[in-house]
């Protein structure tokens, strides 16, 4: 089992930066990890929830969405077991749920390929 503890989320103003983080833990992830693949994804008010990043666990190799292209970044520390998102420029549109996850096996934007899931951190951004 993989279990993911997600935290840094906050109020912030249009325009400004935050960083979540998202913790894994868990044997199969410790023994295993370079099998994974990452990924955040946000959840808006009576929305689905939206593709935002992934990480290839083992290469590094990042995919985003448009919408965050070029303001996020998404990066892992291997040491720590520890996933991250640096988003900045934040828009109102930013708001949301933001959930990390995690599959064995390649990286995708499918949420229903993740098998793994954190709680979600809330990110409101004020304009």
């Amino acid at each position: 089992q993989v279990q993911l503890q997600e935290s840094g989320g906050g109020l912030v103003q249009a325009g400004d930066s935050l960083r979540l983080s998202c913790a894994a833990s868990g044997r199969t992830f410790s023994t295993y990890a370079s099998m994974y693949a990452m990924a955040w994804f946000r959840q808006a008010p009576g929305k689905e929830r939206d593709f935002v990043a992934a990480i290839n666990w083992s290469t590094g190799n990042t995919y985003y969405a448009t919408s965050v292209k070029g303001r996020f970044t998404i990066s892992r520390d291997i040491a720590e077991n520890t996933l991250y998102l640096q988003m900045n420029s934040l828009k109102p549109e930013d708001t949301a749920v933001y959930y990390c996850a995690a599959r064995s096996g390649p990286v995708t934007t499918s949420k229903g390929a993740y098998a793994y899931w954190g709680q979600g951190t809330q990110v409101t951004v004020s304009s």
